[in-house]
Formats: structure tokens, C-alpha cells, sequence
């Protein structure tokens, strides 16, 4: 499972640090987290939607209001695919998606 490891440390100013970010990011604070397999999105899908909400394109919300994109890896390749028409039908199945499915990926990819 990929790690995040984002690294906030406040010896007695958390308060006043978090009240200087929020002012800057009024709702710009968001993770993006590759994944390398459908268990791992299934995974960290349902246990970040629990009390959250999911949204489009592999984008969520957690209970506490954070946004996380959980994208496999797998898009960014095919994605990247010097064949333009494969490319974008993937990106048009991916417009489609709240979690991203890897096989439906797959399968715009090698229609055609």
C-alpha cells in the first residue's frame, strides 16, 4: 500500500498554525494518493467515504472535509499512451467514474 506522510509539527502552535493556513487555503487543502491495485482503491475508498461523500474522477471527501483523489497508477499510463484516441477514450471513461474502476480503464483503452 502506497504511504502518505505529510509532516505537521507543532511543539504549542498548532492552533494558531492551523488558523494561518486556513486563512490562506480557505478549501484548498487536498491529498492525492497512487494506488497500484483496485483492492487498494476499493480500500482506502470505503474507508475514506465512511462519513464522507464520494465525488467524480476518483475525488472525495472524508468526515473531517479533506480531499483526497485516489487514482491508480494505471491511469496515468494509459493515459500517457503515444496513441492519442486510446488516451482519450480512457479519459472520457474516467470523466464517467466517481471511484476509479481499473478494468472499465482497461477496457477503453483496448476497445477500437
Amino acid at each position: 500500500m502506497q504511504k502518505i506522510t505529510p509532516f505537521l509539527w507543532f511543539d504549542d502552535q498548532a492552533e494558531e498554525a492551523v488558523n494561518f493556513y486556513t486563512s490562506i487555503f480557505k478549501k484548498a487543502i487536498s491529498f492525492f494518493v497512487n494506488c497500484e491495485t483496485q483492492e487498494e482503491v476499493d480500500e482506502l475508498w470505503g474507508k475514506l467515504t465512511d462519513g464522507g461523500e464520494g465525488g467524480p474522477c476518483g475525488w472525495l471527501k472524508d468526515k473531517f472535509g479533506v480531499s483526497w483523489q485516489i487514482i491508480p497508477s494505471a491511469l496515468g499510463e494509459m493515459l500517457q499512451d503515444k496513441d492519442a484516441e486510446k488516451s482519450r477514450r480512457v479519459m472520457n471513461a474516467m470523466l464517467q467514474m466517481g471511484k476509479i474502476d481499473i478494468a472499465k480503464l482497461q477496457q477503453a483503452y483496448e476497445q477500437g
